[in-house]
């Protein structure tokens, strides 16, 4: 089992559907449990939910960024 790329592959997903993305927010267990099914097992849920977290938190981190620099015209 890949964690990196189950990581991956929710972060796609979430990021690509609102609704997913709230119900993460809200449950982010339940919604990792749901999108991977038994593919992996229980003590790495926990791993996939900070993974997923992380590249979300850093990736609004990024656009805020962005969005500061073509504010100041870089």
């Amino acid at each position: 089992m890949d964690i990196k790329e189950q990581i991956e592959k929710l972060v796609g997903s979430i990021t690509k559907d609102n609704g997913l993305k709230d119900k993460f927010l809200k449950d982010p267990v339940a919604t990792v449990k749901e999108l991977v099914g038994d593919k992996v097992p229980a003590d790495a849920i926990d791993n996939i939910v900070t993974g997923v977290k992380a590249k979300l938190t850093g990736d609004q981190l990024k656009g805020a960024v962005d969005g500061l620099g073509k504010l100041f015209g870089k």
